[in-house]
């Protein structure tokens, strides 16, 4: 009898082992900030998130434009700012130009925060489960891809001031003028 508890214990201890074990490899492996696309690579093919009206957006849809996606919460300044100056710049170059602003945040805060921007030409899209923002490998905000007219990312930006913000416009519109 005490061999056969003995035993139980022993497989219970183990099978807590190995349960702890694949729980903290787990969670390390979340913890870990996965790399996304950089220049030269190609962005991942999936939807960039559904706007306010429920219409999902793609990169294919502005195949042959320079694009900038950018992912932004609305407690970010500079993130607020930069849509503000991308939407300037949008107007301007229509034809040659998409930006993609992904808001991070749960969907009535998107709803209600894309009620500012109600006249914005830029497209406003929502990633509440993070999908789009973990395969683009954002682990910081605010963070940018500029993506030249053949679909290849050009530049990634991360974690940048408003005082950026003039640097980035010079590059972005740069790219528009590559044949």
């Amino acid at each position: 009898m005490q061999t056969i508890k003995t035993i139980a214990i022993a497989s219970l201890a183990c099978l807590f082992a190995l349960t702890l074990a694949f729980a903290t490899s787990a969670l390390a492996n979340d913890a870990k900030p996965k790399a996304g696309p950089g220049p030269g690579d190609t962005p991942p093919a999936m939807p960039l998130g559904l706007t306010r009206r429920n219409e999902e957006i793609t990169l294919e849809q502005s195949a042959g434009k320079v694009r900038v996606v950018t992912f932004w919460p609305s407690w970010c300044g500079p993130c607020r700012q930069e849509i503000v100056m991308l939407n300037k710049l949008q107007e301007v170059a229509k034809d040659s130009l998409a930006v993609i602003t992904i808001n991070i945040e749960d969907r009535q805060t998107f709803k209600e925060v894309t009620r500012q921007f109600h006249e914005s030409k830029v497209t406003m899209t929502n990633d509440p489960s993070k999908r789009i923002h973990n395969a683009y490998g954002v682990n910081g905000i605010p963070h940018m891809l500029i993506i030249g007219k053949d679909g290849k990312v050009v530049s990634v930006k991360k974690g940048y001031s408003e005082a950026a913000l003039p640097g980035l416009l010079r590059e972005i519109e740069t790219e528009m003028q590559r044949v």
